[in-house]
């Protein structure tokens, strides 16, 4: 028989509301890509020109590679420094 055992116990003591107010900022980080890219009319022009390739290109193609570097620092930021404890097993 398997027995899952979860404990809710944190390791540095209970955990206060400021925790989340903290994360709540950082997903405030998140908005930023969609905010970049919600409003085309503000970025579809042609110049300058980078590499050959028109702003509207190399404009979405930059923020490709912003939300890869938002989400990294988002999720260097927001993990868990605790590991998850192994399932333990028991025998009945």
């Amino acid at each position: 028989m398997l027995v899952h055992v979860t404990q809710d116990v944190e390791p540095n003591g209970p955990k206060t509301g400021g925790g989340r107010k903290r994360q709540r900022g950082w997903l405030l980080l998140l908005v930023l890509p969609y905010l970049g890219l919600c409003f085309p009319e503000l970025y579809v022009r042609t110049r300058p020109i980078v590499f050959g390739f028109p702003f509207f290109y190399w404009y979405q193609f930059a923020w490709i590679l912003g939300t890869t570097a938002i989400l990294w620092v988002f999720y260097r930021r927001t993990r868990r420094t605790d590991s998850p404890q192994p399932n333990q097993r028991a025998s009945a």
